[in-house]
């Protein structure tokens, strides 16, 4: 059996539900997919096709690759769009704070899974924590990328990685149910 599995941080309660409480009075202002709080997470590394066995071989791999990784601090602040603001797709905030530590950990979640023989996907990584979605449609964003550079949340400590399997289609209202499988702690 394969899955669909991507490594990744996940804010703590606190940073996701001030996130959503800023963007609660201003949901009813788009057409937008909206991303669930319990849903809210940093891809790091994203695996479309992963065996099970290939997947128990990744998590023991990332867990020796972070074992001399430090913890640090983020905070969720500021916009990020999708391909660009004039023809949105993906609404996101950005995510601020120890940039080195996040670039270091989305390169060493990558490497595990090339050295698992785990196929990655190959977008550049660029941390943001994706807020909405227009619906496949191109969408000017540029009144929603204002709004958001005025964001900063709480800052919060990053402790540790999550692996975790999507399971498409099979939440609420069709979304994806994500199922954690493995965190590791750094």
């Amino acid at each position: 059996m394969t899955l669909r599995v991507f490594a990744a941080v996940v804010p703590p309660q606190e940073a996701v539900y001030h996130l959503d409480a800023f963007l609660e009075p201003r949901r009813a202002a788009a057409d937008f997919r909206w991303t669930r709080p319990e849903q809210m997470h940093l891809t790091l590394a994203f695996m479309p096709s992963a065996g099970e066995r290939k997947v128990d071989e990744y998590v023991d791999r990332l867990a020796e690759s972070l074992d001399d990784v430090s913890a640090g601090e983020l905070v969720l602040a500021g916009s990020v769009v999708f391909p660009n603001v004039s023809e949105g797709r993906v609404l996101a905030t950005g995510v601020a704070g120890d940039a080195e530590l996040l670039e270091r950990l989305a390169v060493r979640t990558r490497n595990a899974a090339v050295s698992c023989g785990i196929e990655v996907d190959g977008q550049r990584f660029r941390p943001h924590l994706t807020v909405a979605r227009t619906g496949g449609r191109p969408t000017e964003l540029t009144s929603w990328v204002r709004l958001l550079d005025t964001y900063a949340g709480p800052t919060w400590a990053l402790s540790s990685v999550e692996v975790v399997a999507s399971h498409l289609g099979e939440g609420p209202r069709r979304t994806p149910r994500y199922e954690t499988l493995a965190s590791i702690v750094l």
